[in-house]
């Protein structure tokens, strides 16, 4: 029992710790505004991971996704990547989410039952090229998402363009493989 419990309270500070020396976290220049409006019905399902402002908890992680399952309070995530290669030991974390105004573009994410919670807003959307970005509302963490495994290149380029109009360096942004498929 006090093994579980140490383990449990080390990652949730590891997912505290987030982003601390290792990968200092970037802020974008321009302030945050989610979009006017998310279906929710489009949020459901498998994203794919395609771009990543760095973060300690996902360093060296590939083939990242969220699954995103309908709940009666809004949705079940697991966040999934693979250490090291797209191949590498699997690494989960799993989520609450609801949504927290009426635009459905805000979400309340908790972990590990609440002990870590933060809030996301989708801060655009393209539905018919199947990609969105995401981020902490702060502008600390931000992620390009694809309902796709693999994003198409013009797609992919038309949203780092899009992230860096919303005031991010993506310079900084980072690539990670994506799953074998």
């Amino acid at each position: 029992m006090f093994q579980r419990l140490t383990a449990i309270l080390a990652a949730a500070a590891a997912l505290a710790l987030a982003g601390s020396a290792a990968a200092e976290p970037q802020k974008p220049t321009a302030p945050l505004r989610a979009v006017p409006h998310v279906e929710l019905t489009s949020m459901a399902g498998r994203w794919y991971e395609v771009a990543r402002s760095p973060n300690q908890i996902e360093h060296g992680c590939h083939a990242g996704g969220l699954d995103w399952t309908r709940t009666a309070d809004g949705f079940s995530v697991i966040q999934s990547c693979h250490k090291g290669a797209p191949d590498g030991p699997l690494s989960e974390w799993k989520a609450k989410a609801r949504v927290v105004d009426a635009t459905n573009a805000k979400f309340r994410m908790s972990f590990f039952g609440g002990l870590i919670s933060k809030e996301y807003w989708v801060l655009d959307q393209r539905p018919e090229q199947g990609w969105l970005i995401l981020a902490t509302h702060d502008g600390e963490y931000l992620w390009l998402m694809s309902n796709k495994p693999v994003l198409p290149a013009a797609f992919r380029s038309e949203a780092v363009q899009r992230i860096k109009q919303l005031g991010y360096d993506t310079g900084r942004l980072e690539f990670p493989l994506p799953g074998r498929g």
